[in-house]
């Protein structure tokens, strides 16, 4: 009798894609109040549980056969895969309910717009801008608070600092969100789906992208301002750099050729990203406590 999971099903989690959006949780820590046993639940919840939860149902329902985040060639999914999910979720729903009721209501609320993205008969992501607003939101200034709140024990006051930085949040997944898309034309209209991306074309995707991450830009020198703290602002800045470089790279390659718009260039991206914003706020964690 086999009790671990297949290889297979473990892979279609995707927990090393789940750790590209580690970047909110380590800017949450950054401008939280921590305590550390609750900050680590918080993330072995989000990261372990809810994300590759999220990643598997979507492998499940989809049934890729081409690149997906994270996976190159993926494995068909089996009804494992569907169970393992569930029993993450509810794991999921039940440690957070331990370390705060409404941490653990987030944690619902995240989990129902992650099933209603997918689902087949609702489906969000057939609509390209219902699709970007879930998950920009979700995945943005959503999971900033409920990280907030898992960290601190309550959630943020909503005043005006805090709401440039819930939206800074959203801004920066707005800009990425439909970059992840670019090498998936094909596959998700052959699945019934026009992605955004593939309603703005590729030039148009990384016309909207940089859109986005310069009003992502302008909101954190709003939040960084408001809390008279300009020079944090510039190492935001700083650790940028090497993301916009191969961001410019990436947008005259794939503008003079569509074949850039490829799956190991998003990989590429997404790693960049997460490592550059990762560090960066890692670094702004350190600046909170030793000074």
């Amino acid at each position: 009798m086999r009790f671990l999971p297949h290889p297979d099903t473990v892979k279609l989690l995707r927990i090393p894609f789940s750790l590209f959006l580690m970047p909110v949780f380590l800017l949450t820590l950054s401008q939280a109040p921590v305590h550390p046993l609750p900050a680590l639940f918080t993330f072995l919840i989000v990261h372990l549980l809810v994300y590759p939860a999220s990643n598997g149902y979507n492998s499940y329902v989809d049934r890729d056969t081409e690149s997906v985040g994270g996976i190159e060639k993926p494995p068909l999914p089996t009804r494992e895969l569907f169970r393992v999910t569930l029993f993450m979720d509810v794991l999921a729903l039940v440690t957070s309910f331990l370390l705060n009721p409404l941490f653990s209501f987030c944690i619902a609320c995240y989990i129902a717009a992650s099933r209603l993205y997918s689902a087949p008969g609702i489906r969000l992501k057939r609509y390209p801008l219902t699709a970007f607003l879930i998950v920009s939101v979700f995945q943005g200034g959503f999971t900033y608070y409920m990280c907030y709140l898992g960290i601190a024990g309550s959630p943020p006051s909503l005043n005006q600092a805090n709401m440039y930085i819930l939206l800074a949040c959203s801004l920066q997944i707005a800009g990425a969100y439909p970059l992840t898309q670019i090498y998936q034309h094909r596959q998700d209209l052959a699945g019934g789906i026009v992605s955004l991306s593939a309603r703005l074309g590729y030039r148009g995707t990384f016309i909207f992208s940089a859109a986005m991450f310069i009003l992502c830009g302008l909101f954190y020198y709003l939040y960084f301002i408001t809390l008279h703290k300009p020079s944090h602002f510039q190492f935001v800045q700083l650790f940028f750099i090497p993301l916009l470089a191969y961001f410019l790279w990436w947008l005259v390659k794939t503008w003079n050729d569509s074949a850039h718009a490829s799956y190991s260039n998003t990989m590429r991206m997404n790693l960049i990203a997460s490592v550059c914003m990762s560090a960066c706020f890692i670094l702004l964690t350190f600046l909170k406590h030793a000074i």
